[in-house]
């Protein structure tokens, strides 16, 4: 019963969303598509003091036949759906728990401490970063004194072997395993019992869901000494887009819903275990 009444709270709320939006881009001028055309009205509580931030992690890039750098704060894959995603999903985050929630997100790097003030981490785009030895080593120090690492939007076997170059080296000991259905971040809120790929709106214009090789989608995890959870790895899909472009008449409800309940319960699971 409270996961049917909280899939209607959810349906109700992307229903909104699409309306509200679709004012705003005919009114105000909003865009979406990436970095730099990906504009969105500054949230007026954007500065607010709450229980939980939404932090988006910045990283070097690794490129194929070569090394990128961050692109600063105004480019690179970690930028990817920045910052509309963000602000969309916050939307709901605020909309459909009992989190006290800042509106608008904030961006953090593993070159100082501020990673330490962030219980929730967000990477896109995973299968194109490339830590360095002191990123990972700061990484590992945050996972292990609690924090929780959450990556999305990366596909296929080499973006798969690009993500496992930099994790490898955060966590040399601990395997990489399946989510079993069983597991509590499936449960915590919204019962995650029947998951689907959730695709990218790039790959629905090509009629599929899939990138590259991932045809599969998998939910994996290295989990901490206790039991728990400490990253959450979303492979082969791109709940990203599906909050950027839940907006969008055109994106499909039912991506949207998923990843929106994915995204949630990741939070929920990450600030009670």
């Amino acid at each position: 019963m409270r996961s049917r009444i909280a899939l209607v709270v959810l349906g109700l709320f992307l229903l909104g969303l699409t309306a509200s939006f679709a004012w705003q881009r005919r009114s105000r001028g909003f865009m979406g598509g990436g970095y730099g055309d990906n504009w969105v009205p500054e949230p007026p509580d954007a500065n607010e003091k709450t229980e939980f931030v939404y932090a988006r992690l910045m990283y070097p890039s690794a490129r194929r036949g070569g090394f990128g750098g961050y692109g600063g704060r105004g480019g690179g894959a970690w930028t990817t759906d920045y910052p509309k995603s963000d602000r969309q999903f916050l939307q709901g985050v605020r909309r459909l728990t009992r989190l006290q929630t800042r509106s608008k997100e904030h961006v953090v790097d593993l070159d100082g401490d501020d990673i330490f003030n962030y219980p929730w981490i967000y990477a896109v785009e995973v299968g194109q970063w490339y830590l360095s030895d002191a990123q990972a080593a700061k990484l590992r120090e945050y996972l292990l004194r609690g924090g929780f690492l959450m990556v999305d939007d990366f596909h296929g076997t080499y973006e798969w072997e690009v993500f496992m170059a930099s994790m490898s080296r955060v966590f040399p000991d601990r395997p990489v395993v399946e989510i079993e259905d069983r597991d509590a971040i499936f449960h915590v809120l919204y019962d995650l019992g029947e998951r689907f790929q959730v695709p990218g709106l790039a790959a629905l214009y090509r009629g599929v869901t899939y990138e590259q090789d991932g045809i599969v989608p998998r939910w994996r995890a290295i989990y901490d000494d206790k039991g728990h959870i400490m990253v959450a790895i979303c492979h082969n899909m791109d709940l990203g887009d599906a909050w950027e472009w839940a907006d969008d008449p055109t994106y499909p409800e039912r991506y949207a819903s998923l990843a929106y309940r994915i995204g949630v319960n990741y939070i929920v699971y990450a600030m009670t275990h």
